[in-house]
């Protein structure tokens, strides 16, 4: 049986500002009412598989939990990478995993961030990779192109192998025009998609082949791994062993097995603003619109509004992006220099590189509304039944205000209710919690006030969800 196998780990930078250093694009609903990592597994439910393995990095396991649960996927595992070491290692990790439990388990490697919008097509080719896939062979999908693109890797596609596929003849790097061109002209030549299907165990075989080192590494990181919550966590060291490369490097363009599989089916890697542009509806004048948004007298421009009206007068092909504490203005035509304002930001370190305004967490979410010298404010909202750490704070002192619902407070060795239009203070250097202990969410503005205001201000005690 098929198991899929999610991808999630990558920052999006060149669709900053919504996509962050902490809260990346596969996260973002960008196409629809669902993130790009729900969509990818919704397009699963029409097969028949087992419970996906996912895999990210350590700061986004809240994230993928929370978005798996409210897909109600009660059975997954979600490993968390110690370190990117890129495709080879990670699939690497999965693959040792199922195939304990599996020793014929197909593997369906998929990334967390694609568009795929024809997804009958994509069951397809899907059909078609698993006859190649379970006599042997390791397909990737190459993705019909519809123009020359230099942003992708392309594969040029050999002999004719079963119904619908072909051995690969050659894996090529990212092009110039000229070169792209002529693959597309020639019919023979797919963009590379990133996404295959192989045995676990006919995967692990031809990396052991070319490179032992990652599954050596792979294998002592899972025998020292352990179960945190719902999340498998490596032994950092041993998986820190293992060479940084990609599957492509590592396995594909070295085996006599790998095969491709057309795909024509709507897909795009959403890498950009302008590539998210080219694949929304547009109206009459060329437009993609999404939020609270006026335009007049402008063509072939993409306005995404978060939080305030944004209004456009006489201007062609531009990106516009409006969150709660950045705008960017861009022409369409250099969206890949996105990454460059990302970079400066990070260098400076800036908040807009790392997360929005609004912070998630695994107890709920808080949105920074106002910040001084000396004072920051807060709206805190708390999930039913769950509880902020026990910790303590050197430098400041908090007041609490319940806008709805009802906290549980323990300052010291007091526990009391704070309800609706009443507040509480937390001196500065109390051991204190919250808790939502009702049935709906909790809302209150936190007043924080003190000489050093960093969420680095914090000495945890004692947490449910296994911070330090």
């Amino acid at each position: 049986m098929i198991t899929p196998v999610i991808m999630a780990g990558g920052s999006g930078s060149r669709l900053w500002p919504l996509s962050r250093q902490l809260r990346p694009k596969q996260f973002l609903p960008l196409t629809g009412e669902d993130s790009m990592l729900q969509e990818t597994l919704k397009r699963l439910t029409l097969i028949e598989h087992n419970a996906p393995v996912v895999i990210c990095n350590e700061d986004h396991r809240f994230l993928v939990a929370e978005q798996l649960r409210q897909m109600d996927i009660q059975e997954s595992r979600i490993l968390l990478e110690p370190e990117g070491r890129n495709t080879a290692p990670a699939i690497a990790l999965a693959a040792l995993q199922v195939v304990a439990d599996e020793p014929e388990a197909l593997l369906l490697v998929l990334a967390a961030d694609h568009l795929i919008q024809d997804v009958p097509a994509f069951h397809k080719s899907l059909a078609q990779a698993q006859q190649l896939a379970e006599e042997g062979s390791l397909v990737t999908f190459g993705v019909v192109p519809t123009h020359s693109e230099t942003g992708y890797g392309y594969i040029q596609r050999g002999e004719r192998q079963g119904d619908a596929g072909y051995r690969v003849a050659r894996f090529v790097e990212k092009p110039d025009c000229v070169s792209a061109q002529d693959y597309v002209a020639t019919g023979d030549y797919y963009w590379n998609s990133g996404m295959f299907l192989f045995r676990a165990r006919r995967y692990l075989e031809e990396l052991e082949h070319f490179q032992p080192a990652i599954v050596a590494a792979c294998r002592a990181s899972l025998a020292g791994s352990r179960q945190d919550l719902e999340f498998i966590r490596l032994d950092a060291e041993a998986f820190k062993a293992s060479p940084a490369d990609s599957i492509d490097y590592a396995v594909m363009e070295h085996t006599a097995d790998a095969s491709v599989v057309p795909l024509d089916a709507g897909w795009s890697d959403i890498g950009s603003w302008s590539s998210l542009w080219a694949v929304s509806q547009r109206n009459e004048q060329g437009n993609v619109t999404q939020g609270d948004v006026m335009i007049h007298d402008s063509h072939d421009i993409l306005v995404h509004a978060d939080h305030r009206l944004v209004a456009t007068i006489g201007v062609d092909n531009l990106v516009v992006v409006e969150t709660k504490d950045a705008v960017l203005v861009a022409h369409k035509e250099r969206m890949q220099e996105v990454k460059q304002i990302v970079e400066r930001l990070k260098i400076e370190g800036r908040d807009e590189y790392l997360n929005h305004r609004e912070v998630y967490r695994p107890w709920g979410m808080y949105d920074s509304i106002d910040k001084g010298k000396r004072y920051q404010v807060k709206r805190i909202t708390v999930k039913p039944g769950a509880k902020l750490s026990v910790q303590m704070h050197h430098h400041r002192a908090e007041h609490w205000v319940v806008v709805s619902g009802t906290a549980k407070v323990t300052t010291g060795d007091d526990t009391y209710l704070v309800t609706e239009n009443q507040s509480t203070y937390i001196p500065i250097g109390k051991v204190h919690s919250l808790e939502n202990p009702g049935v709906i969410p909790l809302e209150l503005i936190e007043v924080q006030s003190g000489a050093y205001l960093g969420e680095d201000d914090i000495v945890r005690y004692k947490d449910r969800y296994g911070r330090d």
